[in-house]
């Protein structure tokens, strides 16, 4: 039997059907791109084992892959959610808990101090250190209250802005003249408030409180004290008028 060469250009299309190709004998080379379109793919005709790993990207995801699923109007803390690890270049995922705990914030290190007892016969013109030896609480330890001490310490790794309230009741035996609260950092002058002398004589058993709230930015190490000064007369601090606070600001 002859072999005749039939050329390409004789063959019309769809001359060649389906029965007269033998199975399993077009290959990938005989196909062109694009030769298999979508509407000869059956639903889930595609598995995951045919497609390659990290190819899909957002461009082939639609909207639904995320609207089609349940809602949820809750989130414990055991449920993950879906996260991109940008030092690692990878998608991770991690529990609402472990999501929380690292955003936002909870104003720490923070503390809170009082007097226990009241000061009594200080020194007329002598800035005198408040004896702030009542813990209210101290998240992280870093308040001293002991004697000649009573001072917040900046903890490792906590710089920042720290919000500082401080609250001291002034009392004399006898007139006396302006008084002063003042906040010093690491021994040195921060900041004080003062009623004048000139302005405003206290009279004899008078209790009058002096405030200062202020902002300040301090470094891992800085230490904040409390000092009171009166002149005139002898003077007490008084232990139901005093009060030292400081917390860390976040997001300034």
């Amino acid at each position: 039997m002859s072999i005749i060469k039939v050329k390409t250009g004789g063959i019309t299309a769809d001359a060649i059907t389906d029965a007269l190709i033998a199975d399993d004998v077009v290959g990938t080379e005989h196909l062109t791109a694009n030769e298999v379109d979508t509407t000869a793919l059956g639903a889930d005709a595609v598995t995951a084992a045919q497609i390659a790993d990290d190819v899909i990207s957002e461009e082939h995801l639609d909207v639904t892959a995320i609207t089609g699923h349940t809602a949820e109007t809750s989130i414990a803390d055991g449920d993950t959610i879906l996260i991109h690890d940008a030092s690692a270049s990878a998608l991770r995922k991690m529990t609402k808990a472990n999501f929380v705990s690292g955003v936002g914030g909870d104003n720490t290190p923070s503390f809170g101090a009082t007097l226990s007892a009241d000061q009594n016969n200080l020194s007329s013109g002598t800035f005198t250190l408040a004896a702030f030896n009542t813990e209210v609480w101290d998240t992280d330890n870093a308040y001293t209250n002991t004697s000649s001490n009573y001072k917040f310490t900046v903890p490792s790794g906590e710089g920042g802005k720290y919000f500082i309230t401080a609250h001291l009741m002034f009392r004399a035996d006898a007139t006396y003249g302006n008084k002063v609260l003042r906040l010093n950092k690491n021994d040195n002058f921060l900041v004080e408030s003062e009623d004048n002398y000139d302005s405003y004589i206290l009279t004899h058993n008078a209790s009058n409180t002096i405030s200062i709230t202020t902002v300040q930015n301090l470094s891992a190490g800085d230490y904040i004290q409390v000092y009171g000064k009166a002149t005139g007369q002898t003077w007490d601090l008084k232990s139901e008028g005093g009060y030292f606070s400081m917390h860390k600001l976040i997001g300034v």
